[in-house]
């Protein structure tokens, strides 16, 4: 995803959940999401039209940019090869594009049309690249997780990782979309990475492939006793995927389960609301979405689906890849004290989208935040784990899983 979380694929129209499918615009690079992303999720798409105020602002002076506009048209000489004199509606949707900028949101970008396809097309599954979401951390683009079993994972690349250059190409100043129609490309293609990682930069060169995100995993280990359901993707079938595990948990006998949504860049709203409704009970709040007074708060609430064996104790695994619907679910069932948290800080992708038609492009629009139970804005540093734990590179390469041995340590020691 080279999108939402769970961009979902991320106006009131029709809400699609969100991570963005990276292509979109967390974005799944080159596969699919971004924050988020391959599996679709934005935080809300739908695409409103052409009933939108287009009233000009009578108290805004546009003298100077009339004056600009004017300049450019009767002035501008073309001096070398490399510079075009673009058409009317080319300088209109820059103009756009360059008002958009000035927010500093990197989720509030407008989309020109040929730019428009790209992102719903990635909204509607179909996508080849990389797999991996990527988002932007302090003016930096940044890989919030490589999805599991992608040719980003098989290549080397971390969440974490500081793409500095694309195919040779500096990534500053970049837009996530921008930076998501280069890692986009055709199945068998090559695309080079120039990452900063630890304390130095190094080039990795990834295959293109169609993506094909893996949502779910569970197992039981016979030798603690603690069951494992490992979501890596929330997808529109996550629910029903998380309602088998579960199934297969209790059965098990086992009253000790670990949530792992470490590297889970996010996707649907609904499946991360249709997860956490198992162990909160009805009607309970899961996640608000807060407008800021401009329009009524959506609270999306439990259904109290249950199904979760009484007495279980359960730890909820998270780090910086965790995004979007996977902060929804975890912030969740930390504040109903549902479940510790064990990790490091989760990514922060907690955000609302709409899309709004501009003249054939889509104008992406920040217009609401996600706010834990408790009220915690999501997007404001991401969730706090009560258990902090690293897992190093060392640990990787030696396969060591620190965060998991503390969470098997806490369920089964209580401490």
């Amino acid at each position: 995803m080279e999108n939402e979380d769970g961009a979902r694929p991320f106006m009131s129209v029709t809400k699609f959940g969100i991570i963005i499918a990276l292509v979109a615009v967390l974005s799944f690079a080159g596969g699919a999401s971004v924050a988020g992303k391959g599996s679709n999720i934005f935080e809300h798409v739908p695409l409103i039209g052409n009933a939108l105020n287009a009233t000009p602002d009578e108290s805004v002076s546009l003298v100077d940019f009339w004056k600009a506009w004017n300049v450019l048209n009767t002035q501008f000489v073309q001096t070398h090869a490399s510079t075009t004199r673009p058409g009317v509606q080319e300088r209109v949707w820059g103009a756009i594009r360059g008002m958009t900028a000035t927010f500093g949101d990197p989720y509030t970008v407008f989309l020109p049309p040929a730019d428009s396809k790209i992102f719903l097309d990635d909204i509607a599954g179909n996508f080849e690249g990389v797999g991996m979401e990527i988002g932007i951390q302090e003016d930096v683009l940044t890989v919030i997780a490589p999805l599991k079993n992608t040719p980003a994972e098989r290549a080397g690349m971390e969440t974490g990782d500081k793409i500095l250059a694309i195919d040779g190409v500096s990534t500053k100043g970049l837009s996530i979309d921008e930076a998501v129609k280069k890692i986009r490309g055709k199945k068998g293609t090559e695309v080079v990475f120039t990452v900063y990682r630890g304390d130095e930069a190094k080039d990795i060169s990834v295959t293109r492939d169609t993506i094909e995100t893996p949502v779910l995993e569970n197992s039981l280990d016979s030798a603690t006793g603690v069951y494992t359901i490992s979501i890596y993707s929330f997808s529109a079938n996550s629910g029903t995927l998380f309602n088998r595990a579960l199934a297969a948990f209790r059965d098990s006998g086992s009253k000790k389960l670990i949530i792992d949504l470490r590297g889970d860049p996010g996707g649907y709203l609904e499946a991360a609301v249709s997860i956490a409704s198992h162990f909160l009970e009805k009607n309970e709040a899961i996640v608000t979405e807060d407008y800021a007074g401009k329009r009524e708060n959506i609270v999306h609430r439990s259904t109290g689906s249950g199904g979760v064996p009484a007495g279980t104790e359960v730890a909820v695994l998270i780090n910086k890849g965790s995004a979007s619907a996977s902060e929804i679910l975890a912030g969740a069932l930390q504040d109903a004290h549902g479940a510790t948290l064990i990790g490091t800080q989760s990514f922060g992708k907690g955000s609302v989208q709409e899309l709004v038609d501009i003249g054939g492009g889509s104008l992406k629009v920040t217009v609401a935040r996600w706010l834990t139970p408790a009220g915690r804005s999501i997007s404001d540093g991401g969730l706090t784990p009560d258990i902090e734990i690293e897992r190093t590179r060392e640990d990787l390469e030696a396969e060591r899983d620190p965060q998991r041995d503390r969470a098997v340590e806490f369920l089964t020691t209580g401490k």
